[in-house]
């Protein structure tokens, strides 16, 4: 019982710290950010905090790479899925999980963001076996699939950027649309 009570003390304080630094974040560069005014926005004490993160980068990275698991998740359950149908629901899952946590993502990939992140997020799909196998099966020149596998998510990386930035003014299918419908696999 007790053992279940701190664990979800931990989660609280956890989501409490990461919302807070969210929160500084759409005001100022993540570099500025001390954990002084990171604690007393989370309403918890240092001590509490270094319980948790060895630093605000420990938790930056943390958040980052939990939501890095989530979008590689959803591309884990799409091997071996070839159609366009396919790969357009592959899109929408994931420009869904965007968008219902637009909060978070529009500020990690902003200019007060850790251009980390968006060089993780580029790195995880560069490698992700199952997109490189989309870009092997493209009609275009071997020596040229290279430029257009990393024109294609560079490119949706900031579609997404712009999208989150004007609070998402298209829908989610339509984005997903015109990110597929650009792709010279499908």
């Amino acid at each position: 019982m007790k053992e279940m009570k701190l664990d979800r003390k931990t989660r609280y304080t956890r989501k409490v710290l990461a919302d807070s630094l969210i929160e500084l974040m759409k005001d100022k560069p993540f570099i500025k950010i001390t954990i002084k005014e990171l604690c007393e926005k989370a309403d918890i004490n240092r001590t509490t905090f270094y319980a948790h993160y060895h630093d605000q980068d420990d938790l930056l990275q943390q958040i980052e790479e939990e939501t890095l698991g989530y979008i590689e998740d959803m591309l884990n359950k799409y091997d071996n899925k070839r159609s366009k149908q396919e790969i357009l629901e592959m899109v929408k899952e994931i420009f869904g999980f965007i968008a219902s946590n637009s909060s978070s993502l529009q500020v990690l990939l902003s200019e007060n963001g850790d251009i980390g992140f968006q060089k993780k997020l580029f790195r995880r799909f560069v490698f992700k076996e199952q997109v490189m196998k989309y870009f092997s099966e493209a009609p275009i020149k071997e020596e040229n699939k290279e430029y257009w596998y990393i024109y294609a998510i560079n490119g949706t990386i900031g579609l997404v950027q712009h999208w989150l930035k004007h609070n998402m003014p298209i829908p989610i299918a339509e984005l997903a649309s015109i990110v597929v419908n650009v792709s010279p696999v499908l």
